[in-house]
């Protein structure tokens, strides 16, 4: 009778190991073949994206403090994109906040898939984490009071300059600093945001980092008559919307983005919706296409048309 009794335990335990495993096996069958990000998040069901705070147009916060901008609606592009690549229509959007400073440890750890921010996509970078084609084109700037007698680098000699810590702007200072033998004291702040208020608490003399986003801070505290931008561009800085290396089928995803967004021409429309026009916020930043980034988009256009 026992041994009767042992014989159906055991044969119910190895039935129901073998329907957990048929399960599994069943769960893991849907993400065969995608690469690692893509099987992750059709597993979750969600597309994390990494936000800035203060980086307008390109990611910040609205009124209600929901993350807005130019790259997280390209980013929510990608997003559809996805959707159609691991067939879930219905993927969730969660929103991670990062600076940036730790916005390539956010993606190099598996905490965002996509980072939607303002990120200058270069040869360094390029070596721990992937881009998206071309999206803007910026570069190292100066804001200082209206007042100020700085025109341009030069006139920095023994000045106080604030940067942003974890931006390209950090290492083009010190090199203008280095050429120039200007005596320069650089100072990091933890964010755009806080790089500002130093300035405008008068404990820098100047802010360094790219000019759209210069012109995006002094529109959003409608600071025109306070602030201005001045200087010769010290880098040049394209931007890009970053994500995992080493994954052809996520980088298709998103290149296969910008080829519809290009062939379809939305992307001179959405550039001119947070550029141009009046931001939902209220700030109108009044910055035109350049002639580059409208030759790289119509790149796009035309790359898209010859694969068809």
């Amino acid at each position: 009778m026992r041994q009767t009794m042992r014989r159906t335990i055991q044969a119910g335990g190895l039935w129901l190991i073998a329907c957990l495993l048929a399960t599994s096996a069943a769960a893991q069958s849907g993400s065969e073949g995608l690469s690692p990000t893509l099987a992750n998040i059709k597993n979750r069901h969600a597309v994390r994206l990494g936000y800035r705070e203060s980086s307008p147009p390109f990611s910040f916060l609205d009124q209600a403090n929901r993350p807005i901008g130019y790259s997280l609606e390209l980013c929510e592009a990608i997003v559809d994109e996805i959707g159609a690549a691991v067939d879930d229509d219905n993927l969730r959007i969660e929103y991670v906040k990062v600076t940036s400073d730790d916005r390539i440890a956010a993606v190099l750890q598996d905490k965002i898939d996509l980072e939607c921010g303002s990120t200058t996509a270069n040869a360094e970078r390029a070596k721990q984490v992937a881009f998206s084609p071309l999206m803007f084109v910026a570069g190292t700037k100066l804001m200082v009071p209206k007042a100020s007698s700085i025109l341009a680098a030069a006139d920095l000699k023994g000045k106080t300059v604030v940067v942003t810590k974890g931006t390209t702007n950090e290492p083009a200072m010190h090199a203008v600093d280095k050429k120039l033998s200007l005596g320069l004291n650089i100072v990091v702040s933890p964010d755009h945001e806080q790089s500002y208020q130093m300035l405008a608490d008068g404990k820098a003399d100047a802010f360094a980092t790219d000019d759209i986003l210069l012109y995006g801070l002094i529109a959003r505290h409608k600071a025109q008559g306070t602030f201005r931008v001045t200087g010769d561009y010290l880098s040049y800085d394209p931007y890009g919307i970053m994500f995992r290396k080493g994954e052809p089928q996520l980088s298709e995803v998103v290149d296969r983005t910008f080829h519809k967004l290009g062939s379809n021409h939305d992307l001179i429309p959405l550039y001119n919706k947070w550029f141009v026009a009046r931001l939902p916020t209220g700030e109108k930043l009044n910055v035109e296409i350049s002639p580059q980034l409208e030759e790289a988009f119509k790149v796009l256009d035309d790359t898209e048309g010859t694969s068809n």
